[in-house]
């Protein structure tokens, strides 16, 4: 592997290093980035092997045997020649082994990709090309007998990968992001970002061996990193619930409750779900062990928050951000009923160690600078959590990392640009929705995610996306819609217009049974329906 080019300065104006101290929001917590998991599940099963570490369907393993099975699977990579540095790409199902595979691969240096069963063998071979990938593991049910199945794998060519080299800031996993921002980018993970992003989360919502956390995610989704490692740097639960349950609510919920699941994190898509089918317990307190319901991949609306505060009122409601490219989330914000009468929720203030920047580019002058107090402009992450750029792709790179210009302090001497709008007030951090989906319709700049915060504020919209369709050659706005009943038009505009300009109220309306979702369970917007004869008033 080839180490990379060094990133280019983000280039500010004069004094805007100043400004930005004064503006930005940091966390600083001390983190031991140095301890390891491996060393923190070793201790736990020296001293209380019996202590369940893991609930399945099936049954349960504990911290001893959970152990031996890391042993086992180390073993066998280093059988293979697996070492510091060789990117390994992991193919299989939610099990305890996914968490035995990763601790297995920190402890040998090595660096874990997951990779989707369910991926087209195109996709496939384009990712364990592009990340270099040494060896291919194949394991669960993937694999005869459900046992371990380590494969050497040679790329054509050798990609330009992110390795910063030995020591501190090795990189530790890879995630290729999915859905649908067109071909996949691999994210190289830090660490030391990940080790401070589970000591967020365990600091956060105050983990403790008591604690059972759901293992949910798709595992190439980052969540799936932190639920299945952050409960046992703590001597807690991972939960893990299989692929088929996620499919039915009902099934969720009912397995969250017979396992006692106290933390919950899932998408706002599932969450509109969830809490129908919760809400459904009109005898009893549903979920009654739950203390956190995690929202976290999309925005959050407070009509939905509203419904969550109301089916699940011993529970709180965690409002998380953060992208891939920066150890998951780098945000959180504790929802509360004062918060349901805003547009839009915060998502709240930096975890642990990471610095959050609202800045403003002067095209004219090639330059950024600080956004004043309360004003919108472009997301940069700095600190502990930034990661190292994206796998093989040395122009995507060099587009979204920078150096850190801003803080001469910065522990990786890296800033991301996440493309987002936001702006910094005394709440902290509010998203207001991706650069990349702003439209110009009808010569106005629209940000489509206003729309969409509005829109889902409706009583009877469950859920909804908007997009920009153009047949005529005259774009229009097409707001789809999930509701149990088909809605008037005039009721939908109306409900917009009383907080957008007529400019941002679609002409287009389409009832959908579901809005299309990615692999990570987040809308797909480019799978919207475009032409529908049925588009105009319902």
């Amino acid at each position: 592997m080839s180490a990379p080019a060094p990133l280019r300065p983000l280039e500010l104006a004069r004094g805007a290093r100043d400004r930005a101290a004064l503006r930005s929001r940091s966390n600083p917590v001390p983190v031991d980035t140095a301890g390891r998991i491996f060393d923190a599940v070793r201790a736990r099963a020296q001293e209380q092997p019996e202590r369940v570490a893991f609930v399945t369907d099936e049954d349960t393993v504990g911290y001893g045997p959970f152990f031996e099975r890391v042993l086992e699977i180390r073993a066998s990579l280093a059988d293979q020649g697996c070492g510091a540095g060789d990117v390994v790409a992991c193919t299989g199902t939610r099990t305890p082994d996914t968490a035995a595979l990763f601790i297995a691969l920190e402890d040998l240096g090595a660096i874990y990709l997951p990779v989707d069963p369910a991926w087209p063998a195109a996709r496939v071979a384009d990712v364990l090309r592009r990340s270099g990938a040494r060896f291919v593991v194949e394991y669960g049910r993937r694999s005869p007998g459900g046992r371990l199945s380590v494969r050497a794998h040679r790329p054509d060519g050798e990609p330009t990968v992110v390795v910063p080299g030995a020591g501190e800031g090795d990189p530790q996993y890879i995630i290729f992001t999915s859905g649908s921002t067109g071909r996949p980018k691999g994210a190289v993970v830090d660490r030391t970002g990940l080790i401070n992003h589970l000591w967020a989360k365990v600091h956060d919502l105050g983990l403790t061996a008591d604690d059972s956390v759901a293992f949910t995610a798709p595992l190439v989704f980052d969540i799936s990193v932190w639920q299945m490692l952050a409960p046992l740097l703590v001597g807690g639960r991972v939960v893990v619930l299989p692929d088929e349950a996620m499919l039915f609510p009902r099934r969720i919920v009912r397995t969250l409750e017979r396992t006692g699941v106290t933390v919950a994190e899932v998408v706002p898509t599932l969450i509109t779900a969830f809490v129908q089918e919760a809400g459904r317990s009109k005898d009893r307190t549903p979920l009654p062990t739950l203390r956190w319901l995690i929202s976290t991949g999309e925005e959050l609306v407070p009509s939905l928050a509203e419904r969550v505060l109301t089916v699940l009122p011993h529970a709180r409601l965690l409002n998380a951000y953060g992208p891939t490219e920066c150890s998951d989330d780098v945000t959180h914000h504790v929802v509360t009923e004062a918060d349901l009468g805003r547009s839009r929720l915060p998502v709240g203030q930096p975890v642990a160690n990471a610095t959050l920047y609202v800045l403003l580019h002067d095209p004219g002058a090639g330059t950024w600078d600080a956004a004043e107090p309360g004003r919108a402009g472009e997301l940069f992450v700095g600190g502990r959590p930034v990661g190292h750029g994206y796998v093989g792709d040395a122009t995507a790179t060099s587009g979204a990392f920078f150096r850190d210009t801003l803080d001469p302090a910065s522990p990786t001497g890296r800033l991301y640009r996440t493309g987002d709008l936001a702006r910094i007030d005394e709440d902290g951090v509010h998203y207001l929705g991706r650069t990349d989906r702003q439209v110009k319709v009808g010569g106005v700049r629209i940000e489509l995610g206003e729309i969409e915060a509005v829109l889902s504020g409706h009583a009877r919209v469950e859920s909804c996306a908007v997009s920009v369709f153009d047949d005529t050659g005259r774009p229009e706005l097409v707001a789809h819609y999930v509701a149990s009943e088909e809605l008037a038009a005039d009721d939908l505009r109306d409900h917009l217009s009383t907080a957008l300009p007529a400019d941002m109220v679609p002409k287009r309306w389409v009832r959908l049974a579901a809005l299309p979702l990615t692999g990570n369970g987040k809308v797909d917007h480019r799978a919207l329906p475009g032409r529908q004869d049925r588009a105009g008033a319902p």
